[in-house]
């Protein structure tokens, strides 16, 4: 352990800059969230909770107003009855599309998850393709950059009515796109379809740049309260935000027609996601700065990370090869053994709904799945990459990858 914690002081010292230009993009960030805060007059009765149909709920309907302000969206939907972030992607993808309609995905395949959401994998009562929509993908170029001139031939196409983005690599190597190529994405497709609808996956992504989707030609952004916009507070839900009839149309979806957004209480009220948001951009940062120790530690181990710890990151996710199931196995019992919650417990692989692979997951956190939390998972296929993500404070974060790495060597 003694030569681990020498290494750990070179590794941070390695990472100050990078710290240095994190803590910069989290205040820019945080000041403008407090700046929403104040124009929206936030005060302590909207914290209460509602129940029944939840009408009039002064808090949550404040919170969205705050929430698009943030985003830069004309409208916003977050909700607690949103179970994770598919729910609230594939409400999303809903909102502009009907029967014989085409949604293309310009990042290659989406997220395992939203595979079984789409119809792409298993055969579930309410996938699109049971409503009879169609799937196009457009692949990535092999530099994991977007291939725009693909993008604008498949999106030319005017049933597609939808175009997916997943700022997030997921489970693959890719990079995650910046703020930037998503603008780019969303003027070449707007350029050859305008009524096409632009909709992000930014889970994992959110706050860790000074931009956000919506600010750069995205119709609608989607993601999870349990990742980087609840701060590590937020017990449950998702957000949709955007255009403001796309928006309403996804709250159609959550709820039924009719009904949309105006019913929905908040038994919990409101108080941790409001806290949570404000938090946000600070806990982001805590996230990258354990991303970035811990690319430059196993770097210094001699594993493959990504991304490097000097590259610029667009999501919380570091992903490390370790290309041996057992390898895989003890870095995430570290990782476990490292959490304040369930250290005792040894993360076995097992079989996830939506997954196709067994999945080993080590998540000691306050929240069930909170993947803003120190977490840790991994598909059990080669090369036996461990996805890891989160760290609410980094001091915290740094001990989980030191209990890591210690019990991986050791």
């Amino acid at each position: 352990m003694n030569d681990l914690n020498e290494l750990s002081l070179r590794a941070e010292e390695d990472c100050r800059r990078i710290f240095d230009r994190i803590d910069a993009v989290s205040f820019e960030n945080t000041k403008r969230v407090l700046e929403a805060f104040k124009r929206h007059r936030v005060s302590a009765p909207m914290f209460a909770g509602t129940t029944g149909y939840g009408y009039d709920d002064m808090g949550r309907d404040t919170l969205e107003l705050i929430w698009a302000d943030v985003f830069g969206a004309e409208k916003a939907l977050v909700r607690q009855s949103f179970v994770n972030g598919t729910h609230a992607i594939a409400c999303a993808l809903w909102a502009a599309l009907a029967p014989g309609d085409t949604i293309l995905a310009v990042t290659g395949a989406p997220y395992d998850t939203l595979q079984t959401a789409i119809g792409l994998t298993g055969d579930y009562p309410g996938s699109m393709r049971k409503y009879g929509i169609s799937y196009k993908q457009v692949d990535l170029l092999h530099d994991g950059r977007p291939d725009l001139d693909a993008i604008r031939k498949a999106a030319g196409d005017g049933r597609v009515r939808v175009a997916e983005i997943q700022r997030s690599s997921g489970y693959a190597t890719r990079p995650a796109l910046s703020v930037e190529d998503i603008g780019k994405i969303c003027e070449a497709i707007h350029g050859v379809n305008p009524d096409c609808a632009v909709v992000v996956d930014n889970c994992y992504g959110e706050f860790t740049d000074t931009r956000e989707p919506c600010q750069v030609g995205a119709d609608l952004i989607a993601g999870s309260l349990i990742k980087n916009p609840g701060g590590g507070l937020a017990p449950t839900g998702g957000y949709v935000a955007g255009r403001a009839e796309l928006v309403d149309a996804a709250a159609m979806r959550l709820t039924v027609p009719g009904i949309g957004g105006e019913c929905g209480c908040s038994p919990y009220g409101s108080r941790l996601f409001y806290q949570g948001l404000f938090t946000a951009p600070h806990v982001t940062a805590q996230a990258l700065k354990t991303a970035v120790f811990a690319a430059r530690m196993t770097e210094l181990l001699g594993f493959k990370s990504r991304p490097a710890f000097d590259e610029p990151r667009s999501d919380i996710i570091e992903s490390i090869d370790f290309g041996m199931p057992e390898l895989l196995e003890h870095f995430c019992g570290g990782i476990q053994a490292g959490s304040p919650v369930d250290s005792f417990v040894t993360p076995e692989a097992w079989d996830m709904p939506g997954y196709e692979d067994k999945v080993i997951m080590a998540a000691g956190t306050f929240v069930q799945g909170a993947s803003i939390e120190l977490s840790c998972d991994g598909p059990m296929r080669e090369p036996y990459t461990a996805y890891l993500q989160g760290g609410i404070t980094y001091e915290a974060g740094k001990l989980g990858v030191l209990a890591a790495l210690e019990r991986l060597l050791g």
